[in-house]
């Protein structure tokens, strides 16, 4: 029947939409190309060229066109393309602009917590004993804690501003890093190219840096790729609710917060930054699991 032929021996329906969403989704992962392209498009052009792409600027408006639509709805114009926003600014400039702020952020924040997280991890997994344990100590303190509730610590004592989103960002995310790299130095720390490094004379600091750190950059790439789109989502979240990004500057996550009153008259000042912060994070994350699968010794030797 045709049922029992869609079936397979596990009793699972192979030709289901879900199957085919995998599919699909597998085959997208394999042309890390198209993902790049998006990215560069929607994130790092725009925030590179920002002054120079943006048909307006992004923090003035005019009161009397406000709610303007965009070109291709009755009542649109080419120099509003994207239209406005309750205030009368170009929706298109601070879109751009917001993508500036997204790619600022995300690269400090992640420098931040990749360096201070990979530093714990390095001396967490070398030194183990007590030092090992005040770290995990730390960490488990650190993973206890909602990242809502620091913003909102953070904001009460020093007020909205872009160096306390980042903060609390990389505060947010370096324990992930600490955990990974631990593991990974235990597991380098007794190989045989450490123990005729330690033979040498080699000091502890050139041992870390010279040897292990070279071999936990793979792991360390992938993770960082994978968390910049966290970091996006992350930045959007605690603007949204009013703790990260202060207005006006325009971050995707106030502009969404600006226009979720208006979704019924003006859906395009909520819809269309929400469409960039999806598109970049899953660019962003299609690429991290092809890094993953490429830079991975055991995934190469599972594929081949």
């Amino acid at each position: 029947m045709a049922i029992d032929a869609e079936l397979t021996q596990e009793g699972i329906i192979t030709n289901s939409p879900i199957k085919k969403l995998q599919k699909f989704y597998k085959g997208l992962s394999g042309l890390p190309w198209i993902w790049v392209s998006i990215l560069l498009v929607v994130l790092v052009i725009p925030a590179v060229f920002a002054p120079l792409i943006a048909p307006h600027d992004p923090y003035e408006g005019d009161i009397s066109i406000r709610l303007a639509p965009p070109v291709w709805y009755e009542g649109g114009s080419w120099d509003h393309i994207l239209g406005t926003d309750r205030l009368g600014r170009d929706l298109l400039s601070r879109l751009i602009y917001g993508s500036r702020i997204a790619l600022f952020v995300s690269m400090t924040a992640l420098l931040v917590s990749a360096t201070v997280g990979t530093t714990l991890g390095l001396l967490s997994g070398w030194y183990g004993g007590w030092v090992d344990h005040l770290i995990q100590r730390l960490v488990d303190i650190k993973s206890s804690i909602p990242a809502i509730l620091l913003a909102l610590i953070f904001v009460s004592i020093f007020g909205p501003s872009i160096f306390i989103a980042i903060s609390i960002i990389a505060i947010f995310l370096w324990n992930r890093y600490t955990r990974l790299i631990r593991a990974e130095t235990l597991a380098l720390r007794n190989m045989d190219f450490i123990a005729r490094a330690r033979v040498s004379g080699a000091s502890t600091t050139r041992i870390l840096i010279k040897h292990i750190l070279p071999n936990v950059a793979n792991t360390l790439i992938v993770l960082a790729t994978l968390e910049v789109g966290t970091v996006i989502i992350l930045e959007s979240t605690l603007s949204f609710l009013g703790v990260g990004i202060p207005r006006p500057i325009p971050s995707w996550g106030v502009m969404v917060s600006d226009g979720r009153n208006y979704l019924a008259v003006a859906w395009w000042i909520a819809i269309l930054p929400g469409a960039g912060i999806f598109f970049t994070v899953l660019s962003l994350n299609l690429f991290g699991d092809w890094l993953r699968d490429h830079l991975d010794p055991k995934l190469r030797q599972v594929r081949r």
